[in-house]
């Protein structure tokens, strides 16, 4: 069986004409525009996304400045999960993203210390309103533990989503997370926190399919069970220096949908069931793999 995820909502907001710029990012929308946040949610669960995630990923300091989030923080993440709960049509669940905290693939930032303060008010807000958690584009183990640690006592079940290093691509090499770290640690992260699923996001397809591989090799090795998901996004490589949603991006043109579909085959023959988009995969791209693996959109 499979999940089929949605695609991103930074770039989708931009596109239909919402408010969007930096540092703010996807938060904006979410600030002067809750409609169009819906607006972007009914498009991906018009082309068959069965799992919505909450326009929560930049309602942190590093984008809404530090005196905006502890004033509003909690109050934001409430309203990205009612904006997403009322979009969500019968058999549609509301995954609600527990973000990068200090700036994404930037393990370096992370501040374990720190994190709870930030993780406490946007659990709070999403909680009422979501089906599952998402904490997504991890860089390192330790963001993981962090956000397992905050979700403690929470019902929902729990999903955990790594993004990979993708800078210098050779084959054969083993897949490893920005944090150097490699995937069977990020197996065994999510096994001890009673995570549901283990997913790959926000890289460059290239690196997925052998990332999906050695995960599945590890959780046959030790008996568990976990499924395994992807979604990539669709621009370059980035430098180990970069910050994502530093800056808007050029995505690359061999990802329009036929592209990017062709990846998502070859992830799903490895054994992915969970499949999506991530930065600059559009509904038109959740279209075309939900024709495609499904059979039809909703």
């Amino acid at each position: 069986m499979v999940t089929i995820l949605d695609g991103g909502m930074g770039r989708e907001l931009k596109r239909i004409g919402a408010p969007f710029r930096q540092p703010e990012w996807s938060a904006l929308a979410m600030i002067e525009a809750p409609d169009m946040v819906g607006q972007v949610h009914a498009a991906y669960i018009a082309a068959g996304a069965r799992v919505i995630t909450t326009n929560s990923y930049a309602l942190v300091p590093f984008h809404i400045g530090a005196e905006r989030f502890a004033a509003e923080g909690e109050a934001l993440a409430a309203r990205a999960g009612q904006v997403a709960r009322a979009a969500a049509t019968p058999g549609v669940r509301v995954a609600g993203s527990l973000p990068p905290l200090f700036g994404s693939y930037r393990p370096d930032l992370f501040d374990a210390a720190g994190a709870q303060a930030l993780l406490a008010p946007l659990i709070a807000g999403l909680a009422p309103h979501v089906d599952l958690w998402l904490a997504e584009t991890l860089s390192a183990c330790a963001e993981a533990e962090a956000a397992a640690m905050a979700l403690a006592g929470q019902p929902q079940p729990r999903w955990f989503s790594f993004t990979l290093a993708d800078g210098n691509i050779t084959p054969g090499d083993a897949p490893r997370l920005r944090s150097g770290e490699p995937v069977e640690a990020a197996v065994q992260t999510v096994l001890a926190a009673g995570g549901e699923a283990l997913l790959f996001n926000c890289s460059q397809p290239e690196v997925m399919e052998a990332a999906v591989r050695a995960a599945l090799a590890e959780v046959a090795r030790v008996g568990a069970a976990l499924q395994v998901g992807v979604y990539a996004n669709a621009f370059p490589p980035q430098s180990e220096e970069a910050t994502a949603n530093e800056t808007l991006l050029e995505l690359r043109p061999d990802l329009d949908p036929p592209g990017y579909l062709g990846w998502v085959r070859r992830w799903h023959g490895a054994g992915a069931s969970i499949l999506g988009g991530c930065c600059g995969i559009s509904p038109e791209h959740i279209a075309a793999i939900t024709l495609d693996l499904v059979g039809e959109t909703a």
